[in-house]
This record gives C-alpha cells, structure tokens and sequence, in this order.
C-alpha cells in the first residue's frame, strides 16, 4: 500500500517557462485573453472536466451505468486521444504551462478521495469476514493468479522474458479485487445493506488484505538500489506514522467526538483541524518517500467512521471531491494517455487477453466456491461478476506503474480503456440477475387476517426518532397479546449512513444500551425494553439499529420482515400534521422509504399517521377511561385486513371499538362483484368474532358518493384515540368516488388522505394498512380459500424467549 517512489524521483524531468506575473487576468476590456492566466485558465479548466463528466453522466443514466464509465469517458474525450489531439484544442484549453496547477489541483484530490475511501471503510467489517467470505475472496485471487501465471509461464517460451516484463506487473495488479470500488458499485447498484452485497463487501475484503500484506512485504523487502540504511530509515519513518496515526491521532478524534453535544454535527474547528491533518500526514508522505495516498488512507480508515466525525467529513468533502477534484484527475489521465489509435494488434491482443484471463480466474474462483456452499446461482454468477469491478484506484496504480517504468505507455492505455470496459459490461448483467422486484417475493400469506388467534403474532416496527416511539408502543400494546397469543416484536431503528462505507445491522441484546456510538438509539432501546419487562412472558422484543443510505433503507426493513416471517410492519408516515390538518413537518427522504416498503415488503404495511402537537400519546393501560377505536370499513383487501387487526385488539379489557361500514347505494359493478362476496365472508367472520362483546359497536351507512362519505367521517368528530382504514379502494365504489381523483397515488389512500388533513378529527391517531400484495392477488385468483384460515406453522416462542 505504501510503495516508495524511488531514489530516482528527479532523473526524468520537464522543464516548464512561463511569466511569473501573468496570475490574475486583468479583463477582456483591456485586451487580456482569460486563457493566458493562471487562475482564470485553471478555473476554465475545472469548468470543463466538471461539466463534460456531468454530461456524459446524464447521458448514460438511462443505461444504468455506473459513474466510473463517464468519467473514465469524459477524460478521454478531453485527452490527447479526444479534443486535446487536436493542436489548437490542446493548446488553448490544456496548454503545457497549465499541467503544473492541474497536477496539484489532481494531487488533492487524490489525497480526499482516497481519506474519504478510508473513511467510509469500516473496521468492524474484518469481523464479518466468515470462512465463506475468506474462501470466495482468497479462491477469486488465487484462480485468477494460476491462470495468470500459466499464461505468463507459456508466454516465456516464445518471447525473451525481458521483452514482456511489464505484462507481468500489469498481471499482478490485475489479480487482486478492490474493495473499494467494489463498494462503490454496490452503492450505484443500490444493494449495499441487501446479503449479497455484504458477502461481496466481505469477500472484497479479504482480498485487499491479501493484497495489501504483499504489498507492503514488497515494499520493505525491495531496495531499488538503496542503501540498507537508507531502506531501514524508510521503513523506520513507516512505523513510526503508522503509530502516530494511531495511537496520537485516533485518541484526539475520540476526544472530539466525546466533547462534541450528542447528535449535533461535528464543530467547526474540529472539522479544519483533521482537514489540516490530512494534508500534514500527506506532507509527510512525501518526506519519507512514500505514496501520497497511503497516509491520507491509513488516516480514514483509522478515524472513527460514525457520526458525528464520519458523517460530518463526508458531507464537507464528498462533493467538491468527485465532482470538483476528481474530473481533474480523469482527465489528467486522459492527457496523459497517448493517441490510442496507434496501439499495435499484438500488444492490444496479449495485453487483452491478460485482462480476460484475470477476470476469468476471478469470476470461476467466486463461482466454484458460491456453488460449494450452495448460493443461489443468479448469486454466484452476479458475485464472481461484481467482485472484477475497478475504478479510480486502478486508473492510480496503473499511472503509478508508467512513471516508474514498470509498463509500457501501451500496457497502460488498454488497462485504462479494459476498466471503462469490464464495468459497462458487469452492470447491466448483474443488475439483471438481481432484479429487485424478485427478492422479496414469498409464496405463504404473511398478513394479520390469515394468522390463527391462537398462534404468535410477528410485527416489525419501524422507528426514526424518540417521537415514534408512544405512538408505536400504544399500538403494539392495543394488539392484545396473550399468553395464548404472544407478541414477537422486532423494533428496527432506521439511521442514516454517511459516513460508513458498510451498512450495519446491529442486533441490541437483552440488556440496556448504554453507548457512545449508539447514543441515538440508547433512549429509543430501552423503552422497549421497559414495555417488555411490563409484558412479561407476553411480548419478546427483539431490538435492532439499521444504519444504512436513505435509498436503500426499505432493504433493510424488508429483509429483516422476509426472514422473520412477520406478518404486519408498522412505520411512521413521513409528514406530521397539526389538529388543525395543517402540516406541522414533511421527510422526503422518509417518504421514498415509505413508497418502497409498500411497494416491496413482504407482508402487510401500516402506516402511522400522527395528529396534534408533539406530545405523549395517550397510554392504553394507564388511561381510566376506555381507549376509542374506529375502523372504517368501504371494501377491498386493504379494508378487510384492518378489520382483521381490529378484531385481535376488540380482545383488551380497556378498548372499545367501533366499526362503520360504508355501503354502495347502487348495484355493485359486475367487476367488483367477487370482491363483494369476499367483504360480506369477511365482515361476517368478523361479526362472528365479536359476538356478546359489549366493548365493540358495529352500524352499516349507505352513501352515494365520496360527499357524503366525508359527512359520515365529519360526524365521528374528535371521539376517537385511533382510527383504522385500508390504503387502497377501487374507483368504482361510490363511497370513494370524488375522492381517489384528489390523488390515486398518494401513500395513505384516498381516505386516509381526507383523515390526515381534516381539521376534525382532533389529535387522532391514525394507522392506514395495505394488505400483503400477493394475498390481495390471491382473494381474486383463489376466492374460497380467503375466509378459512390456512394452515400456517405456529411461531412458537423458543427462539424468543419470555422471560
């Protein structure tokens, strides 16, 4: 990783001329030409790297490419294989002169990208790597180095080995994976946080660290001529900034983040200080000989990746750093890769073929030892494809290998190109093989309707912040769990990821949390640890943090929902309103999770609606006077499955519940006429249920139009603690009509769209539910086997224990 630069650093040399007062451009109305100056050709310059790299980005997005092919696509457009190949361009736009600011504009961004890839790296990722990871990872660099060396071994028998030297260095390069851009393509891919992209995070892994042990070995083994004196000394000035990474600065940035206020981002002067500290350890670098980015890197990786150090870094440099920094340094490669039209056929070929047989080796190593342990084939076959992924760092090896004479100015231009290549070719397969609307697919029903009374009910609930919480746990308790019915909760605790290049999924054992890490989730943890030990030997919760991207959340709640086989997920709608039916807040990143959990989960979905100023929700057991439920029932999955988790709460001793059923006052459509029977079998299984039970008031409306429907809704007034309703209605039922054209595809339904912003209701509290999509599709394929209950194994409780 370390890499000297050699004793020879300033044998070869250019020597540049050019006015030392010519800095600062004194207008174009006094006759200057901008491009003549220093400063304005250099922001000339960003300008355009910026932009090309923006519009090839725009331009591919519909093919699903990731960022890297643009990049690599818009240097070459720039370089001297592009527009730069022409003179007038060329001298002009890039001018030899300018080469000096556009190498220490490069050489920053190459410092910050390569302390953000540190920083976004996880330590505690060298624990998850198991022997299936190690396996895939080792077996992945080992095949692809026997077929390597096969070649290179049947190569020496036709052709002087001196001639080929450096296919032998482009080969070594070429057999190792990259964890980091393995992680950056799984982010463009959006499976991050899913279980292949962690056993590809973990296999990655365990190569680079493979690699990264020979490297260093390789290092400090190679003279290069150099004195033994000289060689200790640099290895000496290795060790010593290592330590000081670690046991100086790694204790200063705790101290900043225990000194920082809990949940606040990280101060200003503590933010320029490890900037600053970054560009000190980069310096260093230099003076002892080594490669500008193995401080910056080792710096990030030993940082403490969490909020708020981590998150607070990323957010300042992410941006001025890929989009600013880096364009510089595409196309700086793109100039420095010769017109690669003069490439001859046997080096194209042999160099090519090197290429092919490395990801070859890779690929096969991956697939052979995802089969042994019996992956799934369209998983083994997208996980020996994603782990031949490059990107930047390659591009930086290999321009590290031309200055040093290692490889020839053609071995470099095909490794260039053969990156942009294999990238465009994997994406597209892999984002094939991994579709994501085939991953959460179940063949049972997971909803609350067909659960047996006397079976464990599973319930996942999802929460953002300390507000989620009364609200949730209210609703958990209003399900009645029983000793002949437990309660199996998973509570996740979704948090952002910014500065972390690995999701997490941590699982809070059964004691308090008290932590510095996990100081947002502390308070959240042991609230429900606190409605447990009230429940006891009734409810099991099981407690989990979620620390993953906004865009991929949703994964995280619906594999956790497919492996437990929950039967309803509970999740906060991402606007909070006034009684009034004013908004009071809005998370637009909250509703994109939302719109994917209804979309993808895995079983039923309830959305939590809260109403009124921020307060403590009214407690179920606590309350003297009775809890007021309300279920509004039109007809439809969705409505029958509220009906459904109506009559498992009807059963506490402190709720009484209501349920209205709006009628159709004309005849129902022939289309509608099979959903119309599945209602009537429904709401009387559920009549049935609550036979001689005083605590339940059951009345019928008929209504003409959606009109009269928001009278009906009107005249409930502020009675109700929480009001139940199903998310979708067809069109055609007069009680919706008027009302789904206000916005069919709103999250909470044409009716629970009114309910949320009515300036009626009071501070209700309102759970708008949408049935597991594959039953609803069921009651039509398959009517008679809706109202029996099927035959569903019973979620006994020894893996949760009561205690």
């Amino acid at each position: 990783m370390n890499g000297e630069t050699g004793h020879n650093a300033f044998k070869n040399f250019s020597t540049i001329c050019t006015f030392a007062n010519r800095i600062h451009c004194s207008g174009v109305f006094n006759g200057a030409n901008p491009l003549e100056f220093s400063v304005s050709l250099l922001l000339f310059q960003l300008g355009i790297c910026s932009g090309t790299i923006i519009l090839f980005s725009q331009l591919l997005k519909p093919l699903g490419l990731p960022l890297i092919v643009s990049q690599i696509l818009g240097g070459l457009v720039l370089g001297s294989s592009g527009l730069s190949h022409l003179e007038k361009f060329k001298e002009k736009v890039f001018p030899l002169r300018g080469f000096v600011c556009l190498d220490v504009v490069s050489a920053l961004g190459h410092i910050f990208y390569f302390f953000l890839i540190g920083l976004q790296t996880d330590i505690s990722i060298l624990k998850e790597i198991d022997i299936k990871a190690f396996g895939i990872g080792s077996c992945s660099t080992i095949f692809a180095m026997l077929l390597i060396s096969t070649y290179s071994l049947f190569l020496s028998n036709i052709v002087d080995v001196k001639k080929i030297q450096h296919i032998f260095e482009f080969a070594s390069l070429e057999s190792f994976i990259s964890y980091p851009m393995v992680v950056s393509l799984l982010y463009e891919l959006h499976l991050i946080n899913s279980k292949f992209g962690r056993i590809s995070l973990s296999a990655s892994m365990a190569s680079s660290l493979l690699k990264i042990c020979l490297t260093i070995l390789a290092a400090i083994r190679s003279t290069n001529g150099e004195t033994k004196d000289l060689v200790s000394t640099k290895n000496f000035s290795i060790v010593v900034l290592i330590l000081l990474i670690i046991y100086v600065i790694r204790p200063a940035t705790l101290w900043m983040a225990k000194e920082n206020p809990i949940g606040q981002p990280l101060k200003e002067y503590f933010v320029i200080t490890l900037l600053l500290g970054v560009l000190v350890v980069a310096f260093c670098c230099q003076t002892f000989g080594l490669r500008i980015y193995f401080g910056s890197f080792l710096l990030g990786f030993i940082i403490p990746s969490d909020p708020p150090i981590g998150s607070t870094l990323v957010d300042r440099l992410e941006f001025i750093t890929s989009w600013i920094f880096m364009p510089i340094f595409f196309v700086r490669i793109g100039l420095v890769i010769d017109n690669i039209y003069t490439i001859t056929l046997v080096n194209l070929l042999s160099m090519s073929f090197i290429i092919f047989i490395s990801a070859l080796g890779k690929f096969l190593g991956s697939l052979i030892i995802s089969m042994y342990y019996k992956f799934p084939m369209r998983d083994a076959i997208s996980l020996g494809l994603i782990l031949n992924s490059q990107g930047a760092l390659e591009l930086s090896m290999f321009k590290i290998m031309k200055k040093d004479k290692l490889i020839d100015d053609e071995a470099f231009v095909v490794g260039c190109i053969s990156i942009m290549v294999i990238v465009a070719i994997i994406t597209p397969i892999i984002r094939y093989l991994l579709r994501p609307s085939k991953r959460y697919i179940v063949h049972k029903r997971r909803t609350v309707m067909h659960s047996r009374p006397e079976f464990d009910l599973c319930v996942l609930v999802c929460i953002h912040d300390q507000e989620d919480v009364p609200s949730v746990i209210n609703l958990l308790d209003a399900l009645n769990p029983t000793r002949r019915s437990h309660l199996i909760v998973y509570m996740l605790h979704l948090v952002e990821l910014l500065g972390r290049a690995q999701p997490k999924l941590i699982h809070h054992k059964h004691k308090m949390v008290r932590s510095l890490r996990s100081s947002s989730s502390e308070p959240i943890v042991n609230a429900f640890k606190y409605f447990e030990d009230s429940k006891s030997n009734i409810v099991a919760i099981n407690l989990f943090t979620a620390i993953s991207p906004s865009t991929t959340m949703h994964d995280d709640v619906c594999s956790l929902a497919l492996d437990k086989s929950t039967s309803l997920i509970l999740a906060p709608f991402h606007k909070r309103y006034h009684s009034n039916g004013m908004v009071s807040f809005s998370k637009h990143k909250l509703k994109i999770v939302n719109h994917h959990i209804l979309d993808k989960a895995p079983c039923s979905v309830g959305l939590i609606v809260e109403r009124g100023l921020l307060r403590v929700s009214k407690s179920i057991e606590t309350n003297l006077q009775s809890f007021q439920i309300v279920v509004i029932f039109i007809g439809g999955a969705d409505d029958r499955e509220t009906m459904f988790i109506g009559a498992r709460m009807v059963g506490h001793v402190n709720i009484n519940l209501t349920m209205i059923r709006l009628l159709d006052n004309e005849n129902v459509p022939k289309d509608d006429f099979k959903e119309k029977r599945l209602d009537d079998e429904a709401v009387a299984e559920f009549r049935q249920i609550i036979a001689n039970n005083y605590r339940v008031r059951y009345k019928e409306e008929v209504v003409k139009d959606g009109t009269e429907t928001i009278s009906i809704l009107r005249s409930m007034g502020s009675n109700f603690d929480l009001i139940m309703v199903g998310r979708r209605h067809s069109p055609f039922l007069s009680p919706v009509q008027g009302l789904v054209l206000w916005d069919e595809r709103t999250e909470l339904g044409a009716i629970g769209e009114v309910l949320a912003s009515s300036d009626f209701m009071g501070n209700a509290t309102i759970l708008v539910v949408q049935q597991h999509t594959r039953v609803a599709n069921e009651d039509h394929e398959n009517p008679p086997e809706t109202i029996p209950m099927d035959d569903t194994k019973k979620k006994m409780t020894q893996n949760h224990p009561k205690s």
